[in-house]
């Protein structure tokens, strides 16, 4: 063992001398872009109304000069009302109808099957109207929405969800200064009530060709123009802004960092990428406006700068740049180049971004759609890094080989390590078995995109524990127990042990294919290796030493699990810090002075983890796991004495506190560091996406292994752990109801081959979650029987603390709980902190009083 970690910190302190992280490269692009075919029109249009209906993306309206003169030349603008239809990517343009009227510079989106118009312009000036247009048949069909309050055009508008939000403009074309009107209307109401309500107007300057974007139920508008006039001039004179607002429905309006330079007119809404970004493509940043007039053809063009703002951070950076590609002749020739377009709509379509025709220098259009497809960067894995996972797989290799040749062929060597496993292995396996790979990764994540509320529920483990030992253990122990689900039988009846063993292993295979399933999704990310390889590899190693070595072997690899998650958390902590110019100073009072540190929300709102919440759910989430956890309390009975016993489950009590610590402040410092380095954070990403990207991208080569090792040895931990507990389980309380006969060494060997099925079974499922490309079906699932673990925890209640609850009435009190539960989580706000209390509960008064009013004795607790 010592031959393979001295190559470890060999490569480890080689990484550390490494003085240029990946993250000081410059950052890749995150788009591949092409084309469509061209508009069938020789000038192309700007102020064009885009967006998709029943999977045909649709461009309507719009204007230009169609002699190609521009009016320095004595051309004349033309509003057209031709609508044109692209049924596929490869296919030809073709005309699919006509709007009410010419129209153009109005706001457009897609809402569900139809692409929404409001307002806009012509030669005869604004316009109120507002319709809706579906593509059916190869024609489009137009359905009247209610006018706006006001005729607007060169507004900015964007959608979430229903509701259409429509923000500043001008009303008329004479008009010196822009409007401050937001309007919003909910699209999914019947046609008949449908009506738009007038909202608080948005702070800072009236504005026109604003660009507006929605991400996560708040509505955000960026630049835009300030129109005015100077006493005594008719010259209406423009300030190109900067500045940047944010409205959160029911809270109103704030000011959020301004933008590296305006970007009036660029293509509207900004494309929401990942769970916290949005993107800006181009824009008009004013730096040519007053020359116009005598740059004329000569005009460079507009900003070609791709700007990402990021809402957790707060902050901008430049993600890139838009495929700018000037031909020689691009002065008489603009058709032939490709420009940065201004004044013209966004849309989604088939998993691209659409950015139809446009203006890309003043009086010139352009025919060109372009696309951009999201594209994410090549890992940055390096083979120090895969040298130093390989060590780890080898270390766990070497534990299971040395542990399986002392093992004896008894189930209580495979179940219960013979009860010779020492306190503080037990205690440091307890806090590997629950400290799985997405709390490796979701914790940070957390603390990055809020705060440390969540803190609080994970020191509740340190109240949990005094009363997990002074009245559960003794029970356990006393009864010397394999599955914690024989309580059950011997407190209620075999019927009670059934039905929470049942409980336990539904939710277990269940969550096996989850938690193999997921990381792999963020392994695959990070280390470019294929996901079926990253789960079939996982699963493989971790049954094999499982099946091998039973729960010896569990324990003592997950000790060097903990080591290593820690470790690399750790040593993360540190670098990030280190790349910081004031270093752990700067982390701390800049996260301080942003309420980053807040520990508690003071309120009493029941549907918030406001601070009594967290006391009650986390306390109750604790009690939960730590006395009906199959998986927890099987290692309280590894050891060889109780006072042993008492010493795990405190050394995992007090374990969680630097844990949390270290964790926590992995996430408070990723939030400081982009915040300074926003282009280094992926725009297309995640927010728990965050820690994984930073380890893939920032550290040096070794260090990242390192870290990977760690999330590898939480996913391995959390596999182990349940196929031991759900083999055990099945073995103990199902085997013998089917094989009465069976001897001990046909048990052992049975718990060996079912730990071989629950491998394959777990990596099947995580198999079939790849090919569903979706785990939102599973994630519901797994909410609903989540909520048995409360009631199944309301059982042990009742049975220690309670002699009068018997069986019927605990088994009618488990039922009512769980239904009621479902229920509470289905329609109702109730935090989901508070439904372990919800549940134990109505378990144990249901129960109760189900007892009293079932006319039998109780039996009496053990």
């Amino acid at each position: 063992m010592k031959k393979l970690i001295l190559p470890l910190l060999l490569i480890l302190g080689m990484s550390f001398r490494t003085t240029v992280s990946r993250g000081q490269e410059a950052p890749a692009g995150y788009f591949s872009w092409g084309q469509l075919p061209v508009l069938p029109d020789d000038h192309g249009f700007a102020g064009s109304f885009a967006g998709v209906s029943n999977d045909a993306l649709l461009v309507a309206g719009g204007a230009n000069f169609p002699d190609g003169r521009a009016p320095w030349n004595g051309g004349i603008k033309q509003w057209h009302d031709q609508v044109w239809a692209l049924e596929k990517p490869g296919g030809q343009w073709k005309q699919a109808g006509r709007l009410p009227m010419p129209l153009g510079y109005g706001v457009s989106t897609t809402w569900r099957d139809a692409l929404v118009c409001i307002g806009g312009s012509n030669k005869d000036g604004h316009t109120a109207t507002a319709f809706l247009l579906r593509y059916i048949n190869g024609q489009v069909q137009t359905e009247p929405l209610p006018d706006l309050p006001v005729a607007s055009a060169n507004a900015s508008g964007a959608l979430d969800g229903d509701i259409l939000y429509i923000a500043g403009g001008t009303e008329t074309p004479s008009d010196t200064t822009a409007v401050k009107y937001f309007w919003s209307i909910d699209l999914s109401r019947p046609a008949g009530s449908r009506q738009w309500q007038i909202l608080p107007p948005f702070p800072g300057p009236a504005r026109m060709l604003a660009v507006a974007g929605v991400q996560q139920h708040h509505f955000y508008l960026f630049s835009g123009v300030h129109t005015y006039t100077l006493p005594g001039e008719a010259t209406i004179r423009r300030t190109f802004l900067a500045d940047a607002w944010c409205y959160e429905p029911g809270k109103g309006w704030r000011s959020v960092a301004s933008l590296p330079h305006a970007a009036a007119a660029a293509p509207s809404p900004a494309f929401t990428a990942g769970q916290s970004q949005l993107l800006i493509f181009g824009g008009d940043d004013g730096r040519y406006f007053e020359q116009s007039s005598q740059l004329k053809e000569q005009h460079p063009g507009f900003s070609d700068d791709i700007l990402g703002y990021n809402t957790i951070t707060d902050s901008w950076a430049v993600t890139g740049r838009m495929p700018v590609q000037k031909a020689g002749d691009s002065v008489t020739n603009p058709n032939g180049s490709t420009w940065a377009p201004v004044t013209t709509p966004t849309v989604v379509w088939q998993g691209q971004l659409i950015i139809p025709g446009g203006e890309v220098r003043p009086a010139t259009r352009t025919p060109r759609i372009l696309t951009a497809t999201p594209t994410q960067p090549p890992s940055g894995f390096r083979l120090t890094d895969w040298m130093v996972v390989g060590l780890y797989f080898l270390l766990v290799v070497g534990i299971s080989v040395v542990v399986s040749r002392n093992m004896q062929n008894t189930t209580s060597d495979f179940f219960l390590g013979g009860g010779k496993i020492p306190w503080w292995a037990a205690g440091l396996s307890i806090f590997g078995s629950k400290l799985s790979a997405l709390t490796f990764i979701a914790i940070p994540a957390k603390a990055f995109a809020t705060d440390w509320v969540y803190f609080l529920n994970n020191m509740m483990i340190v109240v949990v524990a005094p009363l997990i030992v002074y009245f559960y253990l003794p029970y356990f122990r006393k009864l010397k127990l394999t599955s914690v689900y024989e309580y059950l039988a011997i407190r209620f009846s075999p019927g009670v042990k059934l039905l929470g063993s049942f409980t336990f292993l539904v939710f277990q295979v269940s969550r096996l294919g989850i938690v193999i399933y997921l990381p792999a999704l963020v392994l695959s990310a990070v280390t470019g290796v294929n996901i079926i390889i990253c789960i079939v590899a996982t699963s493989a190693i971790t049954t094999a030493y499982s099946a091998s070595g039973g729960i010896e072997a569990v324990i003592w690899t997950e000790v060097m699990q903990v080591g290593v998650l820690l470790g690399g958390a750790l040593l993360s902590l540190v670098f990030i810090s280190r790349s910081l110019d004031g270093g752990f100073g700067q982390v701390f009072t800049e996260a301080a002075a942003h309420g980053k540190f807040r520990l508690a929300i003071l309120q009493w709102d029941i549907t918030q983890p406001v601070l009594w919440v967290i006391f009650v759910g986390g306390f109750l989430t604790q009690l939960v796991t730590y006395s009906s956890d199959q998986v927890v309390v099987q290692r309280y009975l590894t050891t060889s004495t109780e006072k042993e016993a008492r010493q795990s489950i405190y050394t995992n009590a007090l374990l969680v506190i630097p844990a949390s610590l270290i964790f926590f402040l992995v996430g408070t410092a990723l939030w400081v560091y982009f915040r300074h380095h926003p282009a280094n954070l992926n725009p297309h990403g995640n927010t728990d996406d965050v820690f994984p990207w930073y380890i893939s991208q920032q550290l040096p080569a070794g260090l990242a292994g390192l870290v990977i090792a760690g999330l590898f040895a939480a996913t391995m931990s959390t596999i182990s752990s349940s196929m031991n507990a759900i083999a055990t389980v099945i073995t103990t309380d199902f085997y013998p109801l089917f094989r009465p006969a069976a001897d001990d060494k046909q048990r052992f060997v049975f718990a060996r081959r079912m730990t071989v099925i629950l491998g394959v079974l777990g990596c099947g499922i995580a198999l079939y979650l790849v090919s569903l490309h979706n785990t939102s079906i599973w994630d519901q699932y797994l909410k609903i029987i989540g909520l048995f673990g409360g009631c199944l925890a309301g059982m042990f209640l009742a049975g220690i603390f309670i002699p009068k609850v018997n069986a019927r009435g605990i088994i009618t009190g488990f039922t009512i709980s769980a239904v009621n539960l479902y229920f509470v989580q289905r329609y109702t706000a109730i935090n989901f902190f508070l439904y372990p209390a919800v549940a134990v509960v109505i378990c144990v008064v249901t129960g109760y009083l189900a007892s009293l009013g079932s006319g039998r004795e109780a039996t009496q607790a053990v």
